[in-house]
């Protein structure tokens, strides 16, 4: 049995999946995070497990890894789930609430329509399940959509979880694994010992272990600078209007196609799009924003607005339906728009698995597979060079490991 001794920084969905992941394969896992479990981004998502809005290259392959996946994550979740007081699958696809829908991508001019076909022929051509819908399948899929779309596309592999029981439950079963979890536990800097990274300080007291992660969210970039080295991963906020809770009304993951331009975008500026979906609550989400603030986390009336306007245009029959809440949270956000998955070669010791902004709920379980089998030297399931940390995207000002200080242990 490895009992590598592996702390993880960060108890959202990545955390949770890489400790369960390194948990279950026999490693000794600590997580660490400076709030709660699952209390920060994670909890401030949608839940989204998409191949949709990603074009052909290395984030398609982790979707499309990480969505074969999932599955196969709850059946053991559920398997392992203690049974003599507990309902069937109280780990697995009924707690997490594992939706399957499949999602729609509508174009609602012809500019839109140009765009979508053609990323869609795409899509199919690396693997994704992409059908074209005529006027009469959208209607019966969707009746209370809009009259006014020119195109539409469905991907049956799209799906979708209550993010942050997700979390808890693949934080459930690390912990049944043998891990451990400390709250409140936030990281200050690094001992270093022979250039190696030995031990995180924190308030109390410095962490030692053999192996760090930085699954830190969008706090990641914060960890690293504290830790030494630079690491470009940024805030980039979102937010999401919840209806009262209503009939059946919207059937499926529902957005319009320029939500994969603004996905893709890296301007700093107010973007939106439609993006609605129904919970098995009966609520409707209507996003999306993406803008950077930093960490400014006050909800802006404007944005929200901004976002009804746009998911109206979508759904006019949503017009009269009361809000009762709104939420945002920030996005680990890097630069090229791809994860940064693996070993920092300038402060060995520490490895990275962050920087998958508003993706982190579907790439989680993927992302996982990945550090693990990096950890053990194994044959990887997709190639992970596209992810790697040292990439100019990333690394920011150029820091060398030789320029941190050394500390007793």
């Amino acid at each position: 049995m490895n009992r590598t001794r592996v702390v993880v920084v960060g108890a959202g969905i990545i955390g949770a999946a890489c400790a369960r992941e390194l948990a279950v394969a026999g490693f000794d896992v600590l997580v660490l995070d400076r709030a709660g479990a699952a209390a920060a981004t994670t909890s401030h998502g949608e839940g989204n497990v998409l191949v949709s809005d990603k074009g052909p290259g290395p984030e398609l392959e982790l979707a499309q890894l990480s969505r074969r996946l999932w599955p196969e994550v709850l059946a053991a979740l559920a398997e392992r789930t203690p049974s003599p007081d507990k309902p069937d699958g109280v780990d697995g696809p009924d707690a997490v609430e594992w939706d399957p829908k499949g999602g729609i991508v509508v174009a609602t001019t012809a500019e839109g329509a140009e765009a979508l076909m053609p990323f869609a022929a795409a899509q199919r051509a690396a693997g994704v399940r992409a059908e074209t819908m005529d006027d009469d399948a959208l209607t019966a899929a969707e009746p209370f959509l809009t009259e006014r779309r020119t195109a539409a596309v469905y991907y049956p592999d799209d799906a979708q979880v209550q993010p942050a029981a997700a979390a808890t439950a693949l934080l459930t079963d690390a912990l049944r694994a043998g891990a451990r979890l400390r709250t409140g536990c936030e990281v200050l800097g690094a001992v270093t010992r022979g250039g190696r990274l030995t031990a995180v300080r924190t308030g109390d007291g410095p962490v030692e272990a053999d192996v760090f992660v930085n699954a830190a969210g969008p706090w990641s970039g914060e960890v690293a600078r504290r830790l030494g080295v630079p690491l470009d991963v940024r805030p980039r906020r979102g937010e999401v209007l919840v209806t009262t809770p209503l009939p059946p009304t919207v059937f499926h993951k529902v957005y319009d196609a320029d939500y994969v331009g603004a996905v893709g975008s890296g301007a700093g500026d107010l973007q939106t799009s439609a993006v609605v979906e129904s919970t098995r609550a009966g609520s409707i989400l209507l996003g999306s924003s993406r803008r950077r603030v930093g960490f400014d986390d006050r909800l802006r009336p404007e944005v929200l607005s901004a976002v009804a306007a746009k998911a109206l245009k979508l759904f006019p029959a949503l017009a009269g339906v009361h809000v009762m809440r709104a939420y945002g949270g920030f996005r680990p956000y890097v630069p090229d728009h791809l994860p940064v998955i693996g070993a920092d070669p300038r402060l060995p010791g520490l490895w990275h698995a962050t920087g998958h902004e508003g993706a982190g709920i579907g790439l989680s379980v993927g992302t996982a597979l990945l550090l693990r089998e990096l950890l053990t030297g194994s044959t990887t399931a997709i190639d992970t060079s596209p992810f790697r940390v040292d990439r100019p995207a990333v690394l920011g000002d150029a820091l060398d490991a030789s320029a941190i200080a050394e500390e007793g242990s």
